[in-house]
């Protein structure tokens, strides 16, 4: 069992941090908002650190799950950062979906610091996260993610590392690239489907069983076909990290046709309103062109 800190407590880090807390780790919790530090101590123990700082002073094993880029220069390097109050040799798993950049000036100034940084973004959603089942793409230094997996492994289903610093980020880029495409395949599909006059529910109980079957389609027919869009990932955070794959594509020259004419789609769902929608409510931008 290790002593760790938990920076950020969102609809991701909350239920992440409570498995590990279930499984016998000494858990110390930090969030921007005060308040939800408060209400998860009070539901699964442990304790709170009122600053990054603080949280971090005594543990092995550092994890992170914020925002952005900007949010996670803040908890490491701002004001009561976590690395200036980190022991010597502890390692920062930073679970949060950032650029490649960040992620090695980070990584820099850490093993400037004499800690180890382990970039591992990861993905299946909410319900991932609360079920403990998420999927974990891991980039940084062998040995510090081999003493890091045991703890990841308490809310994932699968846990890897894919290479060298930066080599998470990127994995978790194609992971978003082919989201995107897949969404916005399955709305189309629906559409037309609706469109020809046949029913939805239908056609999907017969072709998710062949070659066009996928996780969204199981997962998100349902709730499309009702119009019913508060489920998962918000469309703000998947333009969030479309940005990042198309700025990524700059530097290493991938074409990325699909992934810039849906960024642009999920443009169009935030002026609708939608930027709280999740990722499935390109079905919807859809159904307003009618």
């Amino acid at each position: 069992m290790a002593n760790i800190a938990f920076l950020g407590l969102g609809v991701m880090g909350y239920p992440m941090a409570g498995h590990l807390q279930a499984a016998g780790h000494s858990v110390t919790v930090y969030n921007r908002t005060t308040a939800k530090a408060e209400a998860w101590v009070a539901e699964h123990g442990g304790a709170l650190g009122v600053t990054p700082a603080e949280a971090v002073k005594d543990a092995d094993l550092v994890m992170a799950c914020v925002g952005n880029d900007d949010d996670l220069r803040m908890v490491c390097t701002g004001a009561d950062g976590a690395f200036a109050a980190m022991k010597a040799g502890a390692i920062f798993v930073d679970h949060t979906t950032v650029s490649a950049k960040v992620t090695s000036e980070l990584g820099d100034i850490a093993s400037a610091a004499g800690l180890s940084f382990v970039d591992a973004p990861i993905s299946g959603g909410q319900a991932g996260a609360e079920n403990g089942v998420l999927s974990i793409m891991c980039g940084g230094d062998q040995t510090a993610y081999d003493t890091a997996r045991p703890v990841m492994e308490v809310y994932s289903k699968i846990c890897r590392r894919i290479g060298e610093a930066g080599a998470g980020q990127r994995c978790k880029m194609a992971n978003q690239i082919a989201i995107a495409g897949l969404v916005q395949g399955l709305s189309e599909a629906l559409h037309f489907a609706e469109k020809a006059g046949l029913d939805g529910r239908a056609v999907v109980e017969v072709i998710s069983q062949g070659a066009a079957g996928s996780w969204q389609m199981v997962n998100r027919h349902e709730t499309m076909l009702d119009d019913h869009f508060d489920y998962g990932f918000a469309v703000d955070w998947m333009r969030k990290d479309l940005g990042i794959c198309l700025d990524e594509a700059e530097v290493n020259g991938a074409s990325l046709p699909v992934t810039a004419l849906v960024d642009q789609f999920y443009k169009d769902v935030q002026k609708m309103g939608g930027g709280r929608w999740d990722t499935s409510s390109l079905f919807k931008r859809l159904k307003a062109l009618d």
